[in-house]
């Protein structure tokens, strides 16, 4: 959608990205897309890569950081030891930086303020706490804000501290609340900083948290800076919204089935980037999403470590020229519930009761199948919430039969999968591969298959279905609407260009 040339870009910087300032430096910053040169652009950050795992914990290893050592309160003085250790890294960070410039003062500065109003805080509150009336359970939601408010604010100022050292008329826009005594909603909070902006001089660096009413941590998880970055785009009435992350989107894991058979995707819409979150390969956040497509403002999902490629361009209205699959990916480590019960048939109210039990131990449902007695709903969660599901699920239905096997699905997505004998193509594909298709769902809606696997068979599922649905279809003859020198085309000739170069 062709904008006004004054409406500035909203772009967010990954946290990958963001480490790496010397290429952040050259790729992003001062190497801008539009003819506008180095301003009217509007930065997002999030905090340096690895930061959060140690404000909050680790979702990969479990290893806690500072917030679950205090929500653990298994040891009194454990999170201020972990409190110390982030410090240290971050003026380590601060160092590599800035080394013996000035500024590293300052950067250093900065963040023991931070650090120590936090430990301040947080020691006012154990000691509130060991009071009867006062329970640590209540503050909780609120140290975890204060504490991913600490990363954004780090990498911000010192992105902004970096460009002033190079000419830039950078600005520093904190968005965490930092003895703000306010309450504003995040609409109130960014209007208002934004309100403060000249764009056409000025390039604002904004940090991807926002305090504010609603509590974005709380609603949106770790998506919390990619909605930050949604509002601010939208508010701004952005020309377009840019993230800028460490890969490519591509039509599979790189890792998976190997970097020369990869196709990098030109371009998408967002019911596909929808598939895609379910799945676990964010391209964004879904709420992010949500708000620039109603306002109509195109994504478009950058790699930093690869500038002269334009990137995967997002829209609302895009399909693709010729049906195909674009895009294989997965879930490993999934909960299959079945809930059977004999009785069910005819029945109204078990679905609803499941669905309510699963909301109260929040666990996240991937996809759902039901027949006339049994429901099994696809889950991500711990396996402790999980079997506090099922303990209530028998308690509830003391006749049904509940159980769970670990699999793993893997989901082949397109903006149009409307091709003949596609279904057919998975099952005979799997099947030459040595592969037990354990269940698999075909919406009328043509944009995602689901195949469910064994776990240990995830990833030569995964190599099984790119080759059969992305590789070997470039060989056959295009089906669909247009001509084979779509978008799929241009992304392949940009894949073999990106091979070739070296």
């Amino acid at each position: 959608m062709q904008q006004p040339a004054q409406r500035p870009s909203v772009e967010k910087i990954g946290g990958t990205s963001i480490s790496s300032t010397e290429t952040v430096l050259r790729n992003v910053f001062l190497r801008p897309d539009r003819d506008c040169g180095s301003y009217n652009r509007i930065f997002l950050v999030s905090a340096y890569a690895g930061i959060t795992d140690k404000l909050l914990d680790n979702k990969k290893t479990g290893e806690p950081g500072i917030y679950a050592l205090f929500a653990g309160n298994e040891s009194e003085w454990s999170w201020t030891e972990e409190i110390s250790k982030v410090a240290d890294e971050m003026r380590r960070i601060n160092e590599d930086i800035f080394g013996d410039r000035s500024d590293r003062d300052s950067a250093d500065q900065f963040i023991l303020e931070r650090i120590e109003g936090v430990r301040s805080c947080l020691l006012d509150i154990q000691r509130l706490c060991s009071y009867g009336h006062f329970r640590l359970e209540e503050h909780l939601m609120k140290v975890k804000e204060m504490l991913c408010a600490l990363g954004e604010a780090h990498s911000g100022f010192n992105a902004s501290l970096v460009l002033r050292q190079r000419g830039l008329n950078a600005s520093f826009i904190d968005l965490t609340g930092w003895r703000d005594d306010s309450n504003p909603t995040l609409d109130e909070r960014i209007t208002a900083a934004l309100g403060r902006l000249d764009v056409a001089s000025e390039l604002p660096i904004l940090t991807g948290y926002a305090q504010c009413r609603e509590g974005l941590v709380e609603t949106y998880g770790r998506g919390y800076t990619e909605v930050t970055f949604s509002r601010t785009a939208v508010l701004a009435e952005a020309s377009e919204a840019i993230i800028h992350k460490q890969f490519h989107l591509s039509s599979a894991d790189p890792a998976i089935v190997g970097l020369d058979k990869v196709r990098t995707i030109g371009q998408t819409n967002y019911d596909v980037a929808d598939q895609l979150s379910n799945m676990g390969m964010e391209a964004v956040h879904p709420r992010a999403a949500k708000g620039l497509r109603q306002a109509a403002i195109p994504l478009r999902v950058k790699n930093t470590f690869d500038p002269n490629d334009a990137g995967t361009v997002i829209t609302g209205s895009y399909v693709s020229e010729t049906s195909c699959a674009e895009i294989v990916t997965g879930l490993r480590s999934v909960i299959a519930l079945e809930f059977f019960e004999q009785d069910m048939v005819g029945v109204k109210g078990y679905d609803a009761s499941i669905l309510e039990t699963l909301r109260r131990h929040d666990v996240r449902i991937v996809s759902k199948t039901s027949n006339a007695n049994t429901i099994t709903h696809y889950l991500k969660g711990s396996l402790k919430a999980v079997k506090r599901v099922v303990s209530a699920l028998e308690e509830a239905y003391p006749t049904a039969t509940v159980t769970t096997q670990n699999v793993a699905i893997v989901s082949v997505i397109g903006s149009d999968l409307d091709l003949p004998g596609l279904t057919a193509d998975v099952v005979n594909a799997l099947t030459d591969a040595g592969v037990d298709i354990l269940a698999l769902q075909q919406m009328i809606r043509s944009v995602d298959i689901q195949v469910v696997i064994e776990e240990e068979a995830y990833e030569a599922t995964i190599r099984a279905l790119h080759k059969a649905l992305v590789e070997d279809a470039e060989a056959r003859p295009a089906v669909g609407r247009g001509a084979s020198d779509g978008p799929a085309a241009w992304a392949r000739g940009r894949q073999d260009e990106l091979l070739n170069s070296g």
